[in-house]
């Protein structure tokens, strides 16, 4: 599927067959400030973890810092809270860090990216048994994303309860043909009340 990942060990080089066991940790249960992406390297479908920090500035200006991920596009995320969803951050320091030590371009994290950050600033869990998949537009609508289908589909195999996604997805997708449950989200502002009741 495009992409191997190994291992170095003492006897070389070891195949690892399913990275998202790797990447995500194994209790996430009381964790604030994080969430499960279904996410996508090439064609292979990957979950990984998303962390945030969310915190009161101890500084002038905000400090802003994203590892794993483009600083901007998280800027640009952190705009859309304040004005889609009327989350007040211009005052708080917010740092993002993708697990593993991996890079993240796929628009596809963007929801779960928002609901980590969504998370520390609360101080709630996310949830272990919910990941996301969807991409965030300027005017806070959750766009749909490329191969929903595989997707949903490694969140299934790795035992998680439910995915969030775009609605506009819906079309593309065989409900019947899985288990875990389906969230389907239109906009910014559904996602808290989602998360958090």
């Amino acid at each position: 599927s495009e992409i191997g990942v190994y291992e170095m060990r003492s006897s070389g080089l070891i195949e690892i067959p399913n990275p998202s066991e790797i990447l995500i940790s194994p209790d996430l249960e009381n964790l604030s400030g994080v969430a499960v992406s279904a996410t996508l390297e090439g064609i292979r479908p990957i979950l990984i973890e998303i962390q945030a920090l969310v915190g009161n500035s101890a500084y002038a200006t905000p400090q802003r810092s994203a590892t794993g991920f483009d600083l901007r596009r998280l800027g640009m995320l952190l705009a859309v809270l304040e004005k889609r969803a009327n989350f007040k951050l211009s005052m708080k320091d917010v740092f993002l860090n993708i697990a593993g030590g991996i890079r993240v371009d796929d628009p596809a994290s963007d929801l779960a990216v928002v609901a980590a950050i969504l998370s520390s600033a609360v101080d709630i869990p996310v949830g272990k048994d919910i990941c996301f998949a969807g991409e965030l537009g300027l005017s806070g609508e959750i766009r749909p994303v490329n191969r929903i289908e595989k997707r949903i589909s490694e969140a299934q195999k790795l035992g998680f309860k439910r995915i969030m996604i775009s609605r506009h997805s819906k079309k593309g997708i065989e409900t019947g043909n899985f288990k875990i449950k389906i969230d389907l989200v239109s906009k910014l502002q559904q996602i808290p009340k989602l998360l958090f009741g």
